[in-house]
C-alpha cells in the first residue's frame, strides 16, 4: 500500500475562485487588485504567518509547567504506577538537584520486559511472552529508574523555537521533550500536542 503523501503545510491550501470573489467582496470600499493578484498575496502571507509562527513562538511560551517526574532512585514499580495513574506515556527523570538526568517511558518498559531484545509494541511483547515460561517482568521488580531511563536525554531551553522542537521531535522519533534552564534544572516539558494544539490557535482562532 502506497505511504499517504502528507501535504506541506508551508503551503496555503488551494482557494477557488468564489473564495477569491466572496473575501474580496468582504472588504470596504474600492480594491484595485486582480483576483489572481488576491490569489498570490493570499499565498505570501500565509507562508509568513507559518514561518512567523515556527520562529517567534518559544518552548517556554507553550510549555506545561507542572511536570510529571521521578527520581532516578525510584523503583520501576512505583514508575509504572505514576506513568498508569496520569495517563502519560512517558515523564523525565532527575537527580537530587532536579537536573533532567534522563528520559523513561513505554519503550524502555517494552524494552526490559523482551529482556534486552527489541521489542517495540505491545503485540510483539504478547508474542514473545506467549513462547516463554514464567513472568517476564518479575526481573524489573527491583530495578529503579535510572537503571533503564533513556541517558543522555534530549531536551531543549526556554527560548528555542516552535520550529527547533518540532525538528528535533521528528528527528529523534519522540514525543515529548524536557525543557531545561541553563543549569540543566527541569522548568517544564513540551509534547507532541503542545505543538500541534499552538498551531491551530493560530490558524483556526477562536472568535473573541
Amino acid at each position: 500500500m502506497d505511504e499517504k503523501q502528507r501535504r506541506d503545510l508551508s503551503l496555503p491550501p488551494e482557494i477557488s475562485q468564489e473564495d477569491v470573489y466572496e473575501a474580496m467582496k468582504g472588504i470596504e470600499g474600492y480594491l484595485d487588485i486582480t483576483p489572481e493578484d488576491f490569489r498570490i498575496l493570499y499565498g505570501l502571507a500565509y507562508r509568513h504567518a507559518v514561518s512567523r509562527l515556527a520562529n517567534s513562538v518559544k518552548a517556554g511560551d507553550v510549555m506545561t509547567l507542572n511536570v510529571t517526574s521521578v527520581f532516578r532512585d525510584a523503583p520501576l514499580t512505583d514508575v509504572a504506577r505514576v506513568l498508569a495513574t496520569r495517563g502519560i506515556s512517558g515523564l523525565p527523570v532527575l537527580d537530587g538537584e532536579n537536573r533532567v538526568a534522563g528520559v523513561i517511558s513505554e519503550k524502555d518498559f517494552v524494552f526490559q520486559v523482551g529482556v534486552g531484545k527489541p521489542l517495540r509494541s505491545f503485540m510483539e511483547v504478547v508474542a514473545y511472552a506467549l513462547g516463554e515460561e514464567g513472568c517476564l517482568a518479575m526481573p524489573m521488580g527491583h530495578k529503579k529508574a535510572e537503571d533503564i531511563m533513556t541517558s543522555p536525554p534530549v531536551t531543549v531551553t526556554e527560548e528555542a523555537t516552535l520550529s527547533e522542537v518540532a525538528s528535533l521531535m521528528a528527528e529523534k522519533n519522540i514525543n515529548r521533550v524536557p525543557v531545561t534552564d541553563r543549569e540543566g534544572k527541569l522548568v517544564g516539558i513540551v509534547a507532541r500536542a503542545d505543538i500541534i494544539q499552538t498551531s491551530c490557535t493560530v490558524i483556526f482562532p477562536t472568535k473573541g
